[in-house]
């Protein structure tokens, strides 16, 4: 398999600055992590009516394990520094264009979900429409990795 060089530059700064790190790659492990995140897709369906907060927070957590998966099939994982951002931001750099329309939700959920959790006073509250429509684009999200992960070698 021919190296990945799209986003490189990208991905080698994340890794110097410390926000991502190299670990052995595992193609079974990012599957592994896209069921994962399947199940969260699931179990959010479930919750929407009855405790959108909670659906919310685990739709976002499914599309953060999709992404992840893709890093974890190329050797990578953020760190504790990088966080939940670094994430997006290597995909992304790896994989916009053409996929950036699809990419982009994850930062807004992400932002989303932090309101949620940690509680901004003005932040509206979180509605079963808003978790449905999110857990369309965590689907696309999922539907992407499957597609990525065999494509793209080890970083």
């Amino acid at each position: 398999m021919t190296r990945w060089n799209q986003g490189r530059s990208t991905v080698d700064a994340l890794i110097a600055g410390g926000g991502l790190e190299r670990v052995p790659a595992s193609q079974e492990a990012a599957e592994a992590e896209l069921v994962r995140a399947r199940v969260h897709v699931g179990s959010a369906r479930q919750l929407a009516a009855t405790d959108p907060e909670g659906a919310y927070t685990l739709a976002y957590d499914a599309a953060r394990r999709a992404l992840a998966a893709v890093l974890q099939n190329q050797g990578l994982r953020a760190t504790s520094r990088g966080g939940h951002t670094v994430i997006y931001e290597a995909v992304r750099a790896q994989l916009d264009p053409p996929l950036g329309t699809m990419l982009r939700p994850f930062n807004r959920m992400r932002a989303r979900r932090n309101e949620v959790e940690y509680r901004s006073s003005e932040a509206p509250a979180v509605t079963s429409e808003e978790v449905a429509a999110d857990l369309a684009k965590v689907e696309a999200l999922i539907e992407l990795a499957e597609k990525a992960i065999p494509n793209m070698p080890r970083y």
